[in-house]
């Protein structure tokens, strides 16, 4: 697989393909016709013969026709998988059928294409498996980005998944902040990996011997939040039957991770200052004076800054808190990690429940990477998971994707960076989904919601690999 520059500056996927086809004129004009597109074609009259030339020099994609001698299609396929699993096979005959179809998808065919068929048609196929190579391939590079960040970095580092620049330079700034003793305020929305990143900072500290301690500010009342943070005598209060140890005890000598710190009230805010200040405090209902050597990382998905202009949050702890500032991005802000994240998931999920690990087509990854997701990472790990347990195939279907969007697809994304052929299509397909998942499914009903003839809309469904 070879990248190279057109003429208008558009990187493409130049590729090798071996065509198998025993009718010279069907193999000329596919020749012909993929030649034309910046591919390098090899022809081949039979499957021996085809399979010699692979053993010499593999190909990314064989297009081979059904019925031959002395070795059909479908042997032709499965000799290609067993030996090249990343090749990509289309499958094309005169003689469709759809036991034959099926049988060609089980053995790992990418496309069964039924003859007669156009030029354009081919084009349409073949550029579908491109873009899927294309997005195999940097999904593999953006893997190996990963791995080699995570080997520089270190072991903390292994749950935390990206590549984009907004992530690494998240990771460079975890490395630095690390060996200091600085308090660090952690901002971000729900489900960024705040905590990972807390977590992270205190595994590559001086302190990585001693506690983790966290504590979920935002879950008690008042009341309970002073006892967990700095335990209690007995007799203190009512159930008080035996004296506790808070957690700032509990995390002498280490770190404590006061989450969603926005959401402690004022009294509390004072009593959290003077902590911050002194670091000392008494236990409630005692009067001993307890000292501890304790670095803070706070966190908060709210901001903070709205907070303190409403006087909902003191100024002066804010900046006790925020000696180092992390703003974690959210997912939609760094789209290009979402495919790296996704394989992630899907292989870990499939793992934990020892089943075969499913495929996402490049149509069902573009529509991830086109959602919002306001949940953020969590989101995504639950939407995967969930596709996992109900997908009943071995690829996820764009349409099932679609429907656990809640169709909250993005149709206005910004196609600005493709060309006008692309950028029209790529905003087709997602109308098409969408309309999909607006009619439940059914397609006469999607072709009313986009106003265009049902037979209209399996030709295009047919065209975007969307008709399953």
């Amino acid at each position: 697989m070879k990248t190279a520059d057109s003429n208008k500056g558009k990187a493409s996927l130049a590729l090798t393909v071996v065509i198998v086809e025993d009718n010279a004129t069907m193999r000329l004009g596919m020749e012909e016709t993929l030649r034309r597109e910046g591919h390098r074609v090899l022809a081949f009259s039979n499957g021996p013969d085809a399979l010699a030339r692979l053993e010499r020099e593999p190909a990314d994609i064989v297009i081979t026709d059904l019925k031959m001698e002395p070795l059909d299609g479908l042997e032709v396929l499965a000799r290609v998988k067993k030996r090249w699993p990343d090749c990509e096979v289309i499958l094309i005959s005169a003689y469709g059928t759809v036991e034959t179809a099926v049988k060609a998808m089980q053995l790992g065919a990418a496309d069964f294409l039924t003859k007669p068929f156009s030029p354009e048609e081919l084009r349409v196929r073949v550029n579908k498996v491109r873009q899927h190579l294309q997005q195999q391939q940097q999904l593999r590079q953006l893997a190996d980005e990963n791995r080699l960040l995570q080997d520089e970095l270190g072991a903390p580092y292994r749950e935390m998944i990206g590549a984009s620049p907004a992530m690494q330079e998240i990771f460079r700034l975890i490395e630095r902040v690390a060996r200091e003793d600085s308090t660090v305020l952690i901002e971000g929305e729900s489900g960024t990996g705040k905590e990972l990143v807390a977590r992270a900072i205190h595994r590559r500290s001086p302190r990585r011997e001693q506690p983790f301690i966290r504590v979920n500010c935002g879950a008690l009342n008042d009341n309970l939040l002073e006892s967990e943070l700095f335990g209690h005598e007995k007799g203190a209060f009512t159930g008080a039957i035996r004296r506790k140890r808070g957690r700032f005890e509990l995390a002498d000598g280490g770190t404590l991770f006061l989450d969603e710190i926005g959401d402690v009230s004022p009294t509390m805010q004072v009593k959290l200052l003077r902590v911050l200040q002194e670091q000392e405090f008494e236990r409630v209902g005692g009067e001993e004076t307890i000292r501890v050597n304790v670095r803070i990382i706070a966190a908060t998905n709210r901001n903070l800054a709205e907070l303190i202009a409403r006087g909902e949050f003191r100024e002066d702890l804010y900046y006790r808190l925020s000696v180092i500032p992390i703003k974690l991005p959210p997912l939609r802000e760094r789209r290009e990690d979402i495919p790296l994240l996704v394989n992630h998931f899907l292989e870990r999920l499939s793992r934990e429940r020892n089943r075969h690990r499913p495929e996402i087509s490049s149509e069902g990854m573009e529509l991830l990477q086109s959602y919002t997701w306001p949940g953020n990472i969590r989101e995504l790990e639950n939407v995967l998971e969930r596709l996992l347990v109900i997908s009943p195939d071995k690829e996820i279907a764009p349409q099932l994707i679609a429907r656990q969007l809640g169709g909250r697809v993005n149709l206005t994304d910004d196609y600005r960076h493709l060309p006008l052929e692309e950028a029209l299509q790529a905003f087709e397909k997602n109308l098409l989904l969408h309309a999909l998942k607006e009619a439940g499914g059914v397609k006469n009903r999607a072709a009313k919601l986009l106003g265009i003839r049902t037979s209209t809309l399996y030709y295009k469904l047919e065209k975007y690999g969307l008709l399953k």
